[in-house]
């Protein structure tokens, strides 16, 4: 039979305890920045396989073959890859702040935990677990197909970002984190922010960070700058005009799959006239590249000098060179463009001369997935009213 105090941590976790799981702290919008990463590992073939991986995909040979054989191992990173790669925010969890991936791919705010055997925590910060905050009988688990995953049971706590905590936020303590996780040093977790239907816990799926304070907020909206070599930000509960420019441009969202959903309607290459066809995607500030049906990338490559699908790097490569041309995606009757430059995303091995491109086929995915290459030149609203939307935005000075 549970405690007392461990029922009323199930309880606080379903709502039934307290009058509100929000503290507001008299502030009902602010703004949470990111972080430098203090090393790094940029592989092309490394950031595919992960998102196969991520969405239930198989991983080709090749392109594991690939991973393995690109640059492994930690470096100290460079202003080309502080943020690129993947983008961290300070978050207290607990008592203890965590460099934390918001991910409105996922609906699971999952971290490092003194649960786990110590050699799992190395480079880590991590939760510490309270007995008495134990979500009895629940428990979490995120696996993949190639055997990488974490797992572990789920704690009732403070959670603070910015300004506000969410003081029963469903805390998901690792026990246990493969390897590919433990290697990156610079990453303590992940906090979802995708519609909580995608939340993992059993047997009862937990509320996200975001669904918890929503309503508390001056709008229910968060809305991402990510940068280009450079730190962004997420607000919550309001619109910063001074971050984009132009108009913003709104379009409704399907959540039945739990994802920031929606269907872009054409694209141009260059100067080029647009192409009309249907490109059915999500919005993934956890994913690091663009993805896209087979035949826009081959057509947008056909304008890059020197481009290959390359078999041997696992995927779409070019000379580094060349200078690939911008790529536009319409949105909701707007052109939302991406500048070439983003779309030279590393070289395939320390020194090359071949680059890896940011825009790959979603072959095995089964959808589009419009990840850190497209969004690091817009401003996101994430709406969720009673319809939730998306607004796109040209980002300032971009």
């Amino acid at each position: 039979m549970p405690s007392f105090a461990s029922l009323t941590a199930v309880l606080a976790f379903l709502g039934v305890v307290g009058a509100t799981p929000v503290e507001l702290q008299k502030r009902k919008a602010f703004s949470i920045g990111q972080v430098e990463r203090k090393t790094y590992i940029k592989n092309g073939a490394k950031s595919v396989a992960k998102t196969l991986r991520k969405y239930g995909a198989k991983v080709p040979q090749n392109i594991l073959n690939a991973a393995n054989a690109g640059p492994n191992g930690s470096a100290p990173a460079v202003p080309a890859d502080q943020y690129d790669s993947l983008y961290l925010s300070p978050v207290d969890v607990g008592g203890t702040v965590l460099q934390l991936d918001f991910d409105t791919g996922s609906a699971d705010l999952w971290c490092f935990s003194d649960l786990q055997a110590s050699s799992q925590l190395t480079g880590h910060d991590y939760y510490k677990a309270v007995a008495s905050k134990k979500v009895e009988g629940a428990s979490w688990r995120i696996s993949y197909g190639d055997g990488s995953g974490a797992s572990g049971t789920v704690y009732a706590d403070k959670v603070v970002v910015g300004g506000v905590t969410a003081t029963s936020q469903a805390v998901e303590a690792a026990t246990s984190v493969s390897t590919q996780f433990q290697a990156d040093r610079d990453t303590d977790g992940l906090l979802g922010l995708s519609f909580s239907t995608l939340n993992t816990v059993k047997p009862t799926k937990a509320k996200t960070f975001f669904d918890n304070v929503k309503d508390s907020l001056a709008e229910p909206l968060f809305a991402v700058t990510l940068k280009y070599h450079a730190p962004g930000t997420y607000d919550f509960g309001f619109i910063d005009k001074s971050k984009y420019t132009g108009e913003i441009t709104y379009i409704d969202v399907n959540t039945a799959n739990g994802w920031w959903e929606f269907t872009s309607t054409g694209y141009s290459i260059g100067n080029g006239a647009t192409t009309t066809v249907n490109i059915d995607g999500i919005g993934d500030t956890g994913t690091t590249l663009l993805y896209l049906p087979t035949a826009v990338v081959k057509a947008y490559y056909a304008k890059v000098t020197g481009a290959q699908n390359s078999n041997t790097y696992g995927g779409w490569v070019f000379p580094c060179n060349s200078a690939p041309p911008d790529f536009t995606l319409v949105i909701g009757g707007s052109k939302q463009t991406v500048p070439g430059k983003h779309i030279n995303y590393a070289p395939v091995t320390t020194g090359s001369s071949t680059c890896f491109g940011g825009i790959q086929t979603n072959d095995g995915i089964g959808f589009s997935i419009f990840g850190d290459i497209f969004l690091k030149s817009k401003y996101v609203i994430h709406e969720a009213g009673a319809k939730p939307r998306l607004g796109f935005a040209q980002q300032a000075g971009v």
